[in-house]
């Protein structure tokens, strides 16, 4: 089963007079990248946030805001004094050169960061198991939601191989009569060239088979038959994150089917191949999500 790496995951919780909003967004990425936007009380436990979203996304860009809102009164504040006479007396300064209007200051510095603060802005280690608890329970939905649009990408894959296999065996029902086609080409040329009389059968015979064993298909289709068996193989394992596998695959698929178009020398199957490389660009766009 396959998994996206897109998703959107969110829980909330109450806890004493704050309610606290985690919410969790994913987007396709190489490697594990984590954009986190946390409030102060929970710095001390940031580490264990990482941990838990690494450990449980694994891969793509994701985003965690945990947020909270006060649920009634609020909590007492203080000014951070120094800091705000820090603010003032550089920004007074700087209005007095400037010759700017300073009658808003006082306002302005108190929405700079740090001035002011609740008086008690601590979280308790319980309170943290419940907020713990939510990420939990967000991390699950956005599982819920890579597993959905997985399931669906799933499809789209196994039907762009199957395109693939099919167009082989079109190609192949054709791959006798393209030889038979190069001999009467090659025994025209050279008869046209030389003479009919004059050409020797035996030696352009010998040269024949090594001319048609240098341009033989066979190796490329079993080695394509091969990778697209393995393809259906790899998508039914157990293994969450196979992305990066599936990609790699999708390239060997594509060296074999560029190697038959540079080896086919028949417009027939330059048609086949083409349709080949349709196919296989559309599975590498979609191989893209897989985590």
């Amino acid at each position: 089963m396959l998994r996206s790496m897109t998703g959107y995951g969110r829980g909330e919780c109450a806890i004493n007079d704050r309610i606290f909003i985690v919410e969790l967004r994913a987007l396709n990425g190489k490697q594990f990248e984590l954009l986190l936007k946390i409030p102060s009380l929970l710095k001390p436990f940031e580490f264990e946030i990482r941990s838990i979203l690494a450990e449980n996304m694994q891969r793509g860009s994701v985003e965690c805001t945990i947020s909270f809102k006060q649920n009634g009164a609020s909590k007492p504040s203080n000014i951070n004094l120094d800091l705000a006479r820090s603010y003032y007396n550089q920004l007074k300064d700087l209005s007095e050169e400037l010759k700017a209007d300073d009658s808003q200051l006082l306002a302005s510095i108190l929405r700079l960061p740090e001035v002011v603060g609740t008086a008690s802005d601590v979280l308790a280690d319980n309170d943290w198991l419940q907020i713990k608890n939510v990420m939990n329970d967000a991390v699950s939905m956005i599982t819920k939601h890579r597993m959905d649009e997985g399931n669906v990408l799933e499809t789209e894959l196994l039907n762009r191989i199957q395109n693939i296999e099919q167009l082989q065996e079109k190609l192949m029902v054709i791959e006798p009569r393209r030889k038979q086609k190069i001999r009467e080409n090659i025994l025209k040329l050279l008869e046209d060239q030389v003479g009919k009389d004059i050409v020797d059968k035996n030696r352009f015979e010998q040269e024949l088979i090594y001319y048609i064993e240098k341009i033989d298909l066979t190796e490329e289709q079993v080695r394509l038959t091969n990778h697209c068996t393995y393809f259906r193989t790899l998508i039914s394992e157990n293994e969450v994150a196979k992305g990066r596998k599936l990609s790699f695959l999708l390239q060997e698929i594509g060296r074999e089917i560029n190697t038959t178009g540079s080896k086919a020398y028949d417009s027939d199957i330059q048609k086949y191949v083409v349709e080949m490389k349709d196919e296989l660009e559309k599975a590498k766009e979609q191989v893209l999500n897989i985590l």
